[in-house]
């Protein structure tokens, strides 16, 4: 894999070698397309290998391949993370292992440590700025993530905070008891963790995602983190462990020496003697690029239902976990790579390519291709739960 890039001009530059860069890399390069090039200013797969020590993947892996049912966590329809790693729910390293073979095996044009600065719009191209030079391409897929991008700015204080996605090891945290605001996977993935090193947690979220029976995991706890959950509350010494506080917004964070003063909606102070955990998620990534995007009325990046393309600026596209359609989210890796196909197949026509269609058919089929964006509004279960309710905390405020 070269470090330093060899061109200087590409019909497609893709900006990020993690799944969503890497899968799309693939679609194209079946599509068609072998003028690309994959721009990553750290490494392959950077942000899962930057991962809290203990964080999984929520999706689980299983080597469905063979029966038209892609491993859930594969870029490609060729491919099986549970396969490779032997395992179901891969950590971050074990999953960037998988996309650096995926770089390997197909040789993709992945050229790491570049650093794009800026991007510019012109009539007949894009000209992009990186750390080792001047690239102009024809089409931008933009896919740098969100990791490296995190919310810790986004009330007063917030600077206070450590914001969870700089942890690298939970166990490494000083102190017996600990503040997390969040009450997502983030928030309690890191109680959990936390609450097994033998620690006191105290848990606080804007709703009651513990309680919701959403079925989509994009907007509830995910089946594998009710489980934890459940196997945590039912041992009573570590239900006693965590406080649930629910429907709480934290307004500012004030610091003073051996403590932190946390306030909320109603200007309530909550203390704590440990630095709080910010588990609030994070930015969209498209900071370099965000002025050839526009914006709904929630101030989310628009992007075409044809082809997950800037509306305001022709032929910058968008993969990855940002990706909204329909008031449906794209964050899972099997979500957003139902587009990747799709994007490709677009980029294909545009260079007159022969044969889209039939080099993509595998993609079609193993469902990398997916144009029916109404199937991605309801996703309700067409039978009614019969399993009990995540038990109740032994401390509910």
């Amino acid at each position: 894999m070269n470090t330093t890039p060899s061109i200087k001009q590409t019909r497609v530059l893709i900006v990020g070698a993690g799944p969503a860069g890497l899968g799309v890399s693939l679609a194209l390069k079946k599509a068609g397309v072998t003028e690309q090039i994959v721009l990553d200013a750290r490494e392959v797969g950077a942000a899962f290998r930057s991962w809290t020590r203990g964080m999984a993947l929520l999706t689980p892996s299983f080597f469905s391949n063979s029966f038209g049912l892609t491993d859930l966590n594969s870029i490609d329809p060729d491919t099986s993370p549970a396969d490779f790693l032997n395992t179901q729910h891969p950590d971050g390293p074990s999953y960037a292992n998988y996309l650096e073979a995926i770089v390997q095996h197909f040789q993709l044009p992945v050229q790491t440590g570049v650093k794009v600065t800026s991007v510019t719009k012109t009539p007949s191209n894009f000209t992009v700025e990186t750390s080792q030079g001047l690239i102009t391409a024809e089409f931008i897929v933009w896919a740098a993530g969100q990791f490296f991008h995190p919310r810790d700015r986004d009330f007063p204080g917030s600077q206070h905070a450590l914001h969870n996605s700089a942890v690298k090891d939970w166990q490494e945290l000083e102190g017996d008891s600990f503040t997390i605001i969040g009450g997502y996977e983030s928030g309690v993935d890191a109680a959990l963790n936390l609450i097994n090193h033998g620690k006191k947690v105290r848990l606080i979220s804007r709703g009651e995602p513990w309680a919701s029976d959403h079925p989509d995991p994009s907007r509830s706890l995910s089946p594998r983190t009710l489980d934890r959950l459940r196997e945590i509350l039912k041992t009573p010494r570590k239900a006693e462990s965590i406080e649930f506080v629910k429907n709480t917004t934290i307004k500012s964070i004030e610091s003073s020496s051996g403590f932190w003063t946390l306030r909320d909606q109603d200007d309530i102070p909550i203390a704590t003697t440990t630095r709080p955990i910010l588990a609030n998620g994070f930015h969209s990534g498209l900071d370099l690029v965000s002025d050839l995007f526009d914006y709904d009325k929630n101030s989310l990046p628009v992007f075409t239902e044809e082809a997950d393309e800037s509306s305001i600026t022709r032929g910058l596209f968008y993969s990855g976990p940002s990706l909204v359609h329909r008031n449906a989210l794209f964050c899972f890796i099997y979500k957003f790579r139902a587009r990747f196909g799709v994007i490709a197949a677009e980029i294909a026509r545009r260079l007159d390519l022969p044969n889209i269609e039939e080099n993509l058919q595998s993609y079609a089929k193993a469902g990398f291709m997916n144009t029916d964006l109404d199937c991605c509004t309801n996703c309700e279960c067409a039978i009614e739960t019969n399993t009990s309710d995540t038990p109740e905390p032994a401390s509910f405020t």
